[in-house]
Parts: C-alpha cells; structure tokens; sequence
C-alpha cells in the first residue's frame, strides 16, 4: 500500500499545490493561457509523437481494444447523458456537456504520467490509443449534439465543419498521426531533436497538474448541482467497471494493456467539460463543480484502482 501511495502523492500532490497556489495568490485566469497553449499545443504532442513514433506498427493495430475502450466511453457518455436530461428538463445542451463530465476523464493531463509511474514504458501505447480515439468521439459527438441542441444558431453543415476543424486542428491527434507515420516508414528524428522531444515530454505531467489545480481554484463552488453525485459515480466507478467488463469480449490483452485501460478510465472529470460549457455559454457552474467534486473524490477511488493494478487483482475481477 506504501507504493501506491508513494506513486499517488506526487500526482495529488501537484494538484493540490495549485490548487493551493490558485488561493493564495488571486492572479487573473488568463495567467493560465500560455501554461495551458504550452501543455496542449508543444508537451503534450511532444509525448504522443516521442511514444508513438517508437512503437511497432503490429502494436498501434489493437483494432479489438481499440473498440472495447471507445465502446465502454461511449457508454459512460450515454448514460451521463440520460442523466443530464433527467436532471436539465431535456435541454439537450446541458445533458450533452453533463455527458462530457460524467464519460470523459483526464486522459490527456494525468493519464499519460500515471500510467507511466504505475504500470512502466509498456502502458504507453494504450494510453496514446485510449486518448486518441477517446478524443475523436467526444470531439465529434459534441458539436453535433449542440448544433442538434438548439442552444446554438447553425446548421447541420456548419456543425459538420466545426466536428472536421476540432479533429484535423487538434494538436494531439495531430502529433499523434505524425507518431504512427513515423512508425509506420521507422522514420527517426536526429539525435538532438529526439532529446528536446523527450525533454518536452518529461514536463508535461507536471505542468499540466499544476495548472488542473491552478484552473480548479479559480472555479469556487458556490452550492452543490442537483445530480452531480450521479455523474461523479459514472465517470470514477461506473466507466472503469465497463472497460474491465466489456475487454475481455474483444480479444484476450496482456495484463498491463487491461490495467492501464482501467485506469484512464477511472480518471476524474476532464477540464474539456468546462472549456465547452464556457464555450457554448451554458451549464458553466454545474461543470466547474463537477471538475471540482470529482477531482476531490478520485483521491480516494483512483488510489484504490492503482492499488489493484499494482497488487495484480484487475484480471482476478475480471475473470471472476
């Protein structure tokens, strides 16, 4: 239990920093914006393409774990989503972003350097497969579901266009293109681009969970959202559950590719669900609480899922 506490501090540990630093000094929002471009648009790829680019091309071709986990975040989505609608009077717009909070996890900010920490070099290709594909169906099903919402003045078209542009401009899926064309053509970047990569890389789980605690601070919670405990249950206990029932149905996995499944899945609530809602201008509290509650909650439930995988009894449950 001492190491999986000793791998889980660190992580919290950086939260809570910022969250400290976020009350503490009462800095503008936008001081986040070029930590955040930083993360996003240069570590971040920079980490995708590094694990990619050195990855098999036979590896990326998971087809069967590719399906399983997408299949078990478009339920985790689904079921969020029925519950916003019970809870938002069957506003569209709000249950589509309730889906956000209760179906998709921090697998871009804390996924990577968790996985890494707790299962080792060979999680890094199921951690770049799960946020990828993971990403194109929030970013595909979002701009659709608010076109189809009402809350937002345009077409189908333009809808289809703005799902095109979130896909082909995002910078992660972008790099991580770029990762398995290199992979694919074993093309190797010189030796000193390599080492700036990896540098890049080695500071993107810090700076991305600082600046999660940074973005929690400045979001107070000012009164607890009708079913938020209903979401916060989705997304850190009924989606891991999900993934660890619905893997064996698509293919028999090595038990570091189960565990890191798992994992990703029992993430908290990505901070996507709040840049959306202030993007689309509605459900912006409710989101931010979520981000908040449920971050909070994962001290508990993800020390309890690492604590499995590191004790060896994901694949017990699962065949149990």
């Amino acid at each position: 239990m001492l190491d999986v506490v000793n791998l889980a501090l660190p992580f919290f540990g950086l939260i809570f920093i910022g969250f400290a630093c976020g009350k503490l000094r009462k800095l503008p929002d936008e001081g986040l914006a070029w930590m955040n471009f930083f993360i996003l648009y240069v570590a971040l790829p920079a980490l995708f393409f590094r694990i990619l680019s050195k990855t098999p091309l036979e590896q990326l071709a998971q087809i069967g774990f590719i399906k399983a986990t997408a299949l078990a975040t478009f339920g985790a989505l689904a079921l969020s989503f029925f519950i916003g609608l019970a809870l938002c009077r069957g506003k569209i717009g709000d249950a589509t972003l309730a889906a956000v909070a209760g179906g998709f996890g921090n697998v871009g900010y804390m996924g990577p350097g968790l996985a890494l920490a707790t299962l080792g070099q060979e999680a890094a290709v199921p951690v770049a497969l799960i946020f990828s594909f993971d990403a194109l169906l929030v970013f595909t099903l979002v701009p659709l579901l608010m076109a189809f919402s009402g809350s937002v003045r345009t077409g189908l078209g333009r809808a289809l266009l703005s799902v095109a542009g979130s896909i082909v401009f995002n910078p992660l899926l972008i790099a991580a293109a770029l990762g398995v064309v290199a992979a694919a053509y074993r093309i190797e970047p010189p030796e000193a681009v390599d080492r700036l990569l990896q540098f890049l890389y080695t500071s993107a789980a810090p700076c991305a969970l600082f600046a999660i605690g940074v973005t929690v601070a400045l979001r107070p919670l000012e009164r607890m959202p009708r079913g938020l405990p209903w979401l916060i249950g989705v997304k850190l206990v009924v989606h891991p559950v999900l993934v660890l029932l619905l893997l064996p149905l698509f293919g028999t996995f090595s038990d570091t590719w189960i565990s890191t499944a798992v994992l990703l899945a029992a993430l908290p609530p990505a901070l996507t669900a709040f840049v959306f809602a202030r993007q689309y201008g509605t459900w912006i509290e409710q989101a931010s609480s979520v981000v908040l509650i449920g971050t909070v909650a994962s001290v508990a439930t993800l020390t309890a899922v690492m604590w499995l995988v590191k004790a060896g009894a994901l694949p017990l449950l699962r065949l149990g």
